[in-house]
């Protein structure tokens, strides 16, 4: 329970969540140290969830017949629990064993074309007869008809919102087979209504989950181009359908294949694909120990701090990036991102770490 009332904590995100279990070895000893932090001074306050508020999420979860998983559970995904960001806490409705199995996700524009509504359903089809769980969105267009072909085989789709919140509201019948025949994810609390910024923090679950992503549709400005991101960033293969020059609907496809990702004619080009991936390597979710960070100089810390900024801008970057850019001891990186968040100077944002668009 200490793990839900952390992260529905105000101002503490994945990121920051599991910087907090570093620095004091647990989520009971994080909550006991809440109140000092946003005492300390600093300029984004951290406001600690009440102490009633998990209990009443967990007993709404259990009454809707969904689970809460936290990341050091044995049913969470394994894969997710590998990106550089993922949620301590998700809640899900329907088979929890669907999400550790095989996935590919595939995504693409809510206003697809039919030739594009029909590519995603054969390939969702074929990949699940070849035993890949579907993972998308729940959206119009290309999510939508993922799912619908992916029932008999299993398909995962991950809301913005709480997984009792059904968006669009047209796909209510489809959130029904999908509970049946697959399963609903969400990392926000059961009830919440989706915002703007919910739906790319949603896109980088449906890449964790997936051993690689299918484009179908996508303009050249569009969220799907954030789920092929953050699925390269994860070390997911990205496979991406040609079409027209024409039509403004593949220019974000198109543009993908010129940059390298795998020019997909039919699944068989998705299944040769997989084949070459490397294995997901999964840090140690599930032991944290409070230790002394080693001795260092308040002047090495401010020159340490300084560089961490100086090499993030307003494209999210990792901690991996950090630690490779930099001779800054891994664990000072961590302390001392933690500090710029609280601090106001860093945000939070799917992928890793930015500026602060409030800073300025």
């Amino acid at each position: 329970m200490s793990w839900l009332r952390l992260i529905r904590s105000d101002g503490v995100g994945p990121l920051t969540f599991f910087a907090l279990l570093e620095r004091f070895g647990s989520a009971e000893a994080a909550l006991s140290e809440l109140p000092a932090l946003a005492k300390s001074g600093q300029r984004r306050p951290i406001t600690m969830a009440p102490e009633g508020l998990a209990e009443r999420e967990a007993e709404a979860v259990a009454k809707a017949g969904a689970s809460i998983l936290i990341a050091t559970d044995p049913d969470y995904p394994r894969p997710l629990a590998a990106i550089p960001d993922p949620p301590p806490v998700i809640t899900v409705l329907g088979e929890v064993a669907h999400l550790s199995r095989d996935g590919v996700g595939i995504v693409g524009a809510r206003n697809a074309s039919a030739v594009g509504r029909r590519m995603a359903s054969t390939l969702a089809r074929e990949l699940g007869e070849a035993g890949y769980v579907i993972n998308s969105g729940l959206a119009r267009g290309i999510d939508g008809a993922a799912h619908h072909a992916a029932l008999q085989t299993g398909t995962v789709a991950v809301l913005a919102g709480g997984v009792d919140q059904i968006y669009p509201p047209e796909h209510r019948d489809l959130y029904t087979e999908i509970i049946d025949h697959g399963a609903i994810v969400s990392e926000v609390p059961f009830g919440m209504v989706a915002r703007a910024r919910d739906f790319p923090k949603r896109n980088r679950i449906v890449s964790g989950l997936s051993k690689g992503v299918i484009v179908v549709e996508a303009a050249d400005r569009s969220g799907t181009l954030i789920t092929a991101r953050l699925a390269l960033e994860q070390g997911r293969e990205v496979f991406a359908i040609p079409g027209s020059p024409l039509d403004p609907r593949c220019e974000g496809t198109n543009r993908l294949i010129r940059n390298g990702a795998i020019l997909t004619r039919h699944t068989d080009d998705v299944l040769e694909g997989l084949q070459t991936l490397p294995g997901i390597r999964e840090p140690d979710r599930t032991h944290y120990t409070a230790a002394p960070l080693p001795d260092a100089a308040p002047s090495d810390r401010r020159i340490w701090r300084r560089q961490i900024v100086e090499l993030l801008g307003y494209t999210p970057v990792t901690r991996d990036v950090l630690i490779r850019e930099t001779d800054i001891p891994p664990a000072y990186i961590a302390d001392i991102l933690l500090d710029l968040v609280l601090d106001g100077k860093v945000d939070e944002a799917p992928g890793g770490f930015t500026l602060s668009t409030s800073d300025n």
